[in-house]
């Protein structure tokens, strides 16, 4: 079936023609390219003052959705273990207490010293220097370095090693350098480092110290 033919001359001839203080005897093409475009005025007056807002504030909502579900998600899991986080808190609990315990206080810290030095001389090492450093105050202990430079055989440096690290408490050897002395025997250069808990009035001060320096910090 054809097409029927336009007659483009004859449009424009009506287009032509129009008279605007008698819109009622239009043509029928001008008067519906009228109303098309005032519905589409009407579409976009529509969309710009009224729809784009409104798909704005769903974009928003979807989005915020999006955000609350996630949360849920989070916080069902969470709930979901909070039986095993709680078991596990309970470890972490009992092993720092565990740890905690080896630590000494400030009064054993002097009996401390005098077991690394007798674990030394209990091997038959000669002690050429012992001296405590100056202590590292951390948030709930502190770091003490002593450096050693001790003489033995080489087996007997060694299970000096081995008896400094099974003592009840914590103390780690570092920094350790070996050289040849006299004879059979070795100089060790070592840095032995003891750790002790603060007490609660070294804890305050360290907590007060912490405040006035991140007061001084602001601006």
């Amino acid at each position: 079936m054809a097409m029927p033919k336009i007659d483009f001359s004859s449009l424009a001839e009506d287009f032509r023609s129009l008279d605007p203080k008698d819109i009622g005897a239009w043509p029928l093409a001008p008067r519906a390219a009228v109303i098309l475009g005032l519905f589409l005025l009407l579409l976009a007056a529509g969309w710009w003052f009224d729809w784009k807002s409104q798909v704005e504030e769903l974009e928003t909502r979807q989005q915020e959705e999006a955000r609350l579900k996630t949360e849920y998600l989070d916080k069902k899991k969470q709930a979901v273990n909070l039986e095993e986080y709680r078991r596990q808190l309970a470890e972490i609990d009992k092993t720092f207490g565990s740890l905690l315990k080896q630590l000494p206080n400030k009064a054993e810290m002097e009996a401390l010293l005098v077991d690394i030095n007798q674990a030394g001389l209990g091997r038959g090492l000669q002690f050429e220097l012992f001296r405590p450093g100056k202590e590292v105050m951390k948030d709930f202990y502190a770091e003490l370095p002593i450096t050693l430079k001790v003489t033995g055989g080489y087996h007997d440096l060694g299970a000096f090693a081995a008896d400094v690290a099974k003592l009840p408490r914590i103390v780690s050897l570092a920094n350790i350098a070996v050289a040849p002395e006299k004879g059979a025997q070795l100089k060790m250069d070592a840095t032995a480092m003891t750790y002790r808990y603060l007490d609660e009035e070294e804890m305050a001060a360290q907590r007060r110290a912490k405040a006035a320096q991140q007061k001084g910090g602001k601006p």
